[in-house]
């Protein structure tokens, strides 16, 4: 099993907004994320760790600026915290291998989906598409893919 994870490296890779978000817990402005109108067939992973996060299938149009997702594409590399900064409780997203802030989850997502909405940041996503998949290891997650096609 692939072992994801935060190295010397990859954090050396990101840019300036790359590391605030993921690393510092900073949200990126709404509307400005390079991932807010992919429609390209694929899947999200984190820009640090490369772990896979979402799916293309799993994307929405929210209103709300940021990429959004009904949900995680394998629950078990997203986690969830209290975040009570703001003055205000929410949940926080963040990878489990690469502990990336990614976002925050609210409960106002598709009731026909579950409910959920995967509020996430562009500058915390790489989106591997459909064709590149298997090259880059992501093929077990091919069946999660919708082919636009």
């Amino acid at each position: 099993m692939i072992q994801y994870r935060k190295t010397p490296e990859a954090l050396a890779a990101l840019s300036a907004e790359q590391y605030r978000v993921t690393q510092e817990g900073a949200t990126e402005r709404p509307g400005t994320g390079q991932h807010l109108d992919n429609k390209e067939p694929g899947i999200y992973v984190d820009i640090v760790s490369g772990e896979p996060l979402f799916a293309s299938s799993d994307k929405y149009e929210s209103g709300c600026g940021w990429p959004s997702f009904t949900k995680p594409i394998e629950p078990a590399n997203v986690n969830q915290l209290r975040d009570d900064s703001f003055g205000m409780v929410r949940t926080e997203v963040r990878s489990a291998g690469g502990d990336s802030h990614l976002g925050h989850v609210f409960d106002d997502g598709p009731q026909d989906r579950g409910g959920l909405r995967y509020c996430i940041n562009s500058a915390s996503l790489r989106f591997v598409p459909r064709a590149d998949m298997e090259a880059e290891g992501y093929g077990a997650y091919l069946d999660q893919v919708e082919d636009l096609a």
